[in-house]
């Protein structure tokens, strides 16, 4: 019975690696197949896409990088993600505290604003955003636009702060109250080491969302010396749409950034998301 038992469970085991081993195949093979093609020719890539290069081409890059004027767009994209992780973390960790422990009246009804405020499309607002900011000559205006990406992103990370909220005991609020800690002394000394995790996962989290954003990006940041890395990459499809050596290479150079971000972030964002869900 216990040898029956044990060789099933090495057979699903084997089943349940086998389709990860798929799935992560999957997903890499387009990445892997991008990389490869950055280092040929055009005629290389419309000829055997799938094949090795045989003489690695560095030129694509140095072509992308100068045209994609990355130099600049990553510099921007840098500043837009960043001003828009700062309000994120500074909003949805207050929201987040107060909602948790229902400290204001009409708790469920906020709860329930946001709720609905993650399912209604931003291109409802982008006209009169747009009229509002070209009024107050905001257009192209970085941390104007960032207000902008971390209202969008707000709902899901308040939603996100206050469930890392609800696992932290009220005893420990309690006893600092009792030391005469204020509300400003709590959240910052007792409560923010608590919810670190949740925070590093909610920056992660609307970071990404950030640095890949297009449409709002597109509509407040017009002129190329306000381009983010992305606007930069898909400003070259008019000019070398018919040389994907270019464009692959060009990809390769964004997306970089953001797999060696992830590699070293992934396990601060496992152990957020493992912590913050066991309360909803």
């Amino acid at each position: 019975m216990t040898a029956s038992s044990g060789k099933k469970r090495i057979g699903i085991n084997i089943i349940i690696h086998a389709v990860l081993l798929l799935l992560v195949v999957i997903c890499l093979f387009p990445i892997a197949l991008v990389f490869i093609n950055s280092f040929k020719t055009n005629a290389e890539i419309v000829g055997s896409p799938l094949t090795l290069p045989t003489v690695l081409h560095l030129e694509n890059y140095i072509q992308a990088w100068k045209y994609g004027k990355f130099s600049h767009g990553f510099i921007n994209s840098v500043k837009l993600t960043g001003c828009t992780i700062l309000i994120i973390l500074f909003c949805s960790t207050l929201a987040g505290y107060v909602l948790a422990g229902y400290r204001i009246k009409g708790t469920g009804i906020i709860l329930t604003y946001f709720m609905v405020a993650m399912t209604v499309p931003i291109q409802l607002f982008l006209f009169p955003l747009y009229y509002t900011f070209a009024k107050l000559k905001l257009i192209g205006n970085i941390p104007a636009t960032s207000v902008i990406l971390a209202a969008m992103f707000m709902p899901l990370s308040v939603f996100l702060m206050r469930t890392f909220f609800l696992n932290v005991p009220r005893e420990l609020e309690e006893a600092a109250r009792i030391d005469g800690a204020n509300t400003a002394e709590v959240i910052w000394h007792v409560m923010r080491p608590v919810v670190s995790p949740g925070m590093i996962t909610v920056g992660i989290l609307v970071g990404l969302q950030s640095w890949n954003e297009y449409l709002v990006s597109s509509t407040f940041l017009q002129g190329a010396r306000n381009f983010t890395a992305t606007l930069g990459f898909l400003s070259m499809n008019g000019s070398y749409g018919s040389n994907m050596s270019v464009l692959m290479a060009s990809s390769v150079i964004l997306i970089a950034p953001i797999v060696i971000f992830f590699l070293f972030a992934q396990k601060y964002f496992v152990d957020g998301m493992v912590s913050g869900a066991v309360k909803g």
